[in-house]
């Protein structure tokens, strides 16, 4: 979650220039390398902007006052519980990897050309025969109304509203019935094993009865995840949440595992499934995924693959697509970028699946450079998070309205004017 020095425009100088920062005897370069680092280390600049500017006229007012999606994370973080702040900006040990995310994309320059009639531009996508308007995916991320008390009925009303695909989390706080209805149509849903089958198997059958389309097999977070700045972040919180968390400590996410959660208010699994259960034995394989598909009539995606061999894997295995994706650094420490394993996993898949790219998008840009090198689709999580912490489902609707008007700018300066357009030919290795 790097933020770019140029998106925040004069944000880092106003502050700077404060004689409050003065006499404070925080500087600019401080400033800059605060947040230019780690989640963390933003953490701690936007602590110094709640302690020294309660009214800090650079913190935007109302989602239209937004320039890019960067405006809203420090609104978010001003109006979001510390704990919940922390659960949504962790990633995983010193979140190194949620900064290569947003590094890959710096290390990938455009290549655009001239004199092309770009009056019209086409950035929809067909995703299993529906229609979306732009390629941005609205990525499964759990406990919204940690967020806002809306949660993910005012993402689904933004995505309806702005007509983008919803993934929906196993651990989110509104049913999957209800987000359908709000978002006036399908939504993907998205799964987290249990450690009893016949729990795991009761939510993909509710979620095809509800009429999801597909379901979205996340399998980067089997092993856990160490999420210090969550912890860190947590320790701030001085609440008594009982009514939301065991013990009353608010501690959302706690290893990344479900079987560990206090999922009171999660719906698909508040309430234990009927019947005998199955415990598992051992963690899923690959064999996994055809049980998946044995039983539901749903596509199945697989989320988390970041290497070739796996991608192979999953179509030999019958997956639709996968997510080219890290959890958005929150998963394992590999200091690799989601764009950097992009190009060997496309070029492996060759259009057999649906390859969709998530982590570290920010500026449509990115999302250029990711359909440059083989993505289908791209997601997004905190950014949208971001913009429904700020202002709720205008907000949401600010965020993706804020990335589509990018990528419109971006594809007519390349002179491609539709998705189809966008190939390796428009993108080149900066040090090359």
């Amino acid at each position: 979650m790097k933020t770019d020095p140029n998106s925040r425009r004069n944000f880092v100088r106003f502050l700077a220039a404060s004689p409050l920062f003065a006499s404070a005897g925080i500087d600019q370069p401080t400033l800059t390398r605060l947040f230019s680092g780690t989640p963390r280390d933003q953490s701690e600049a936007f602590g110094l902007v709640d302690e020294l500017t309660a009214q800090d006229p650079t913190l935007i007012a109302n989602a239209a006052d937004a320039l890019d999606v960067f405006d809203f994370e420090p609104v978010a973080k001003k109006k979001i519980p510390p704990a919940h702040w922390g659960y949504l900006i962790t990633g995983t040990d010193d979140d190194a990897t949620i900064k290569a995310n947003r590094d890959g994309y710096q290390k990938w320059a455009l290549r655009p050309r001239r004199l092309v009639d770009v009056s019209k531009l086409d950035t929809s996508v067909d995703l299993l025969g529906h229609k979306y308007d732009t390629p941005i995916v609205l990525c499964p991320l759990g406990s919204q109304r940690a967020f806002n008390s809306e949660g993910e009925l005012a993402v689904a009303r933004a995505a309806k509203a702005k007509n983008h695909l919803q993934v929906l989390s196993t651990v989110a706080t509104t049913s999957i019935e209800d987000v359908i209805a709000a978002r006036g149509a399908p939504v993907w849903w998205q799964l987290y094993a249990t450690g009893d089958w016949n729990q795991t198997r009761a939510m993909i059958k509710r979620a095809e009865a509800a009429g999801a389309p597909a379901i979205v097999f996340t399998v980067d977070l089997l092993g856990g995840s160490n999420r210090e700045t969550m912890f860190r972040e947590g320790l701030l919180d001085t609440r008594n949440c009982v009514q939301c968390h065991a013990g009353g400590r608010p501690a959302p996410g706690v290893s990344g595992r479900v079987d560990d959660r206090d999922n009171r208010r999660k719906p698909a699994l508040a309430v234990p499934a009927p019947g005998t259960p199955i415990p598992e034995v051992g963690t899923p394989t690959w064999d996994y995924v055809k049980r998946i598909k044995d039983t539901t009539s749903m596509k199945v995606f697989v989320k988390g693959l970041l290497t070739p061999e796996d991608a192979e894997l999953a179509i030999q295995h019958g997956a639709s697509g996968m997510f080219v994706s890290n959890h958005g650094g929150r998963a394992d420490n590999s200091l690799r970028g989601t764009i950097e394993c992009l190009p060997d996993i496309a070029k492996q898949v060759k259009g057999r699946a649906i390859v969709e790219l998530d982590g570290g998008i920010r500026r449509g840009t990115d999302i250029f450079k990711a359909m440059a090198l083989g993505a289908t689709a791209v997601g997004i999580g905190r950014p949208y998070i971001w913009g429904l912490g700020s202002f709720g489902q205008e907000g949401v609707e600010a965020v993706l309205a804020i990335l589509r008007r990018e990528l419109e700018i971006v594809m007519r300066q390349a002179g491609t004017t539709s998705l189809k357009q966008i190939t390796p030919a428009y993108v080149l290795p900066r040090n090359a």
